[in-house]
């Protein structure tokens, strides 16, 4: 499942934030970003500029933001393999805090390869 140009890993993060607050909140801004993440304002505000450039968000002149189809595709790839890891690596023993810090490093490094065979072999063997 490969998107054109590869997104770099802080984009696929700010993607899935996006994702991940839009199913919480009614509208999602900047500053709910920031919050989110724990950034400045200021790098927030350069990312969303960056992200709009690609064509992954709209921002609405009251500053909110949505995903476009591209960047919901790439969100909701990032969110899947995320959920999929931590799940994954908590049923192997591994601590629930660890289990996430992990996905959230290997979600962003993994092959779409490696990932569909990990799924694979996962649902096989239950």
């Amino acid at each position: 499942m490969g998107y054109g140009m590869k997104v770099n890993e802080s984009s696929e993060n700010y993607l899935e934030t996006i994702l991940i607050l839009s199913k919480k909140l009614p509208v999602v801004r900047s500053v709910d970003i920031s919050n989110e993440l724990g950034f400045k304002k200021s790098s927030v505000s350069v990312a969303m500029k960056n992200l709009k450039e690609k064509k992954y968000i709209t921002v609405t002149d009251a500053g909110f933001i949505y995903l476009t189809d591209e960047g919901k595709n790439i969100a909701d790839m990032i969110y899947e393999r995320h959920e999929f890891i931590s799940k994954w690596l908590v049923s192997l023993g591994v601590n629930e805090q660890t289990a996430t810090e992990d996905a959230c490093r290997i979600e962003h490094v993994i092959s779409a390869e490696s990932f569909a065979a990990i799924k694979e072999y996962c649902s096989k063997h239950k």
